[in-house]
């Protein structure tokens, strides 16, 4: 796996444990607003930050999508 790879498994169980959802609804919200994209992107930006930080760029994100 790559560290991209990786490090997306990780932002979806920070965002399972931190709305305490299931697997399939985290996988859900990542399709429906394109997350695995945003993530994948930003990689170089995000894998340097704390979990609260990750949790926050990635709700900001939810919301701009509206």
């Amino acid at each position: 796996m790559s560290r991209e790879g990786a490090f997306l498994v990780y932002c979806m169980e920070i965002v399972k444990q931190a709305r305490r959802l299931t697997g399939r609804q985290v996988n859900d919200l990542f399709q429906r607003y394109g997350l695995f994209a945003f993530v994948t992107e930003f990689y170089e930006l995000l894998h340097v930050h704390d979990e609260q930080y990750i949790l926050q760029d990635i709700d900001g994100y939810i919301r701009e999508q509206g």
